[in-house]
């Protein structure tokens, strides 16, 4: 199996569950159930992302406009088929955290926004010996401000360790990808995590990279690709992904990968 592109959360997911990414790349099964949380977070990118480019195109717009966007996404997900919440947490209790983090993002000292969303889809090359991965790289920055910071939102129960900061995968596609795309490295790299704790907070960290972690980068991907041309795709039952997992059923039914020639392609 060859894919057609490789992307950071591709290789995330391989890395933490191989067998969910086959599920969901390979085999294309559907996804019956949804994690609360998951819709959580994409209501929150949404509202932060048009946030964002009203504010590119010279507009601030007043909170109650962001917050409906918030609203309105989550609501439109939750049409879009059942969703599993945590024993602790019902929607209204979600839609209270939401709102509150909306706003006091709203409210935090702002960077002039040189873009946001910035799609990219590049040559990954080990900066060492000058090796092209023969897919290409792609993603999605979230926001790249005016001063060459580049921002990264996640949402979460609790705050990503510091001491995780520097293997942060998804933070260093992001900076090589600046690279490539601005002709020069980033000044700083923000991860912004949106905490849905029971006092809702925003939490930033800092950090920088260094070619060492592009050199990095690419061979964590290059052993991914082996790993998925070689039909290797084992479950990790126990993982944080397990808890509502769309694919719960049949990773338990699961009983070895057939052995066949794979033509699909992943995005």
């Amino acid at each position: 199996m060859v894919p057609e592109t490789l992307s950071v959360s591709s290789i995330n997911l391989y890395r933490t569950c191989s067998l969910k990414w086959r599920f969901q790349f390979l085999d294309r099964l559907p996804r019956l159930v949804q994690s609360a949380n998951m819709v959580f977070g994409s209501a929150i990118h949404k509202a932060l992302e048009w946030l964002h480019k009203e504010r590119r195109n010279g507009r601030n717009p007043p909170l109650d406009e962001v917050l409906r966007v918030f609203e309105g996404d989550w609501h439109a997900q939750l049409l879009g088929g059942e969703v599993v919440f945590p024993d602790d947490d019902g929607r209204d209790k979600f839609i209270h955290k939401g709102k509150e983090l909306v706003a006091q993002y709203y409210h935090l000292p702002q960077k002039p926004v040189r873009d946001a969303e910035v799609y990219f889809q590049l040559p990954l090359t080990n900066p060492a010996t000058g090796e092209v991965l023969d897919v290409p790289l792609r993603g999605v920055i979230d926001l790249v401000n005016a001063d060459d910071t580049i921002d990264e939102f996640k949402t979460a129960a609790k705050r990503f360790p510091l001491s995780d900061l520097p293997d942060h995968l998804q933070l260093t596609t992001y900076a090589f990808a600046f690279e490539l795309l601005y002709g020069r490295p980033p000044k700083d790299l923000r991860l912004i995590t949106l905490l849905r704790t029971k006092s809702p907070d925003i939490d930033v960290q800092i950090t920088g990279r260094t070619k060492e972690d592009y050199e990095r980068l690419f061979h964590i991907a290059k052993e991914t690709l082996k790993g998925i041309r070689a039909g290797v795709f084992i479950p990790n039952r126990g993982c944080w992904l397990c808890s509502g997992c769309e694919f719960d059923v049949d990773c338990r039914e699961w009983t070895g990968n057939e052995e066949e020639v794979m033509t699909n392609t992943a995005s």
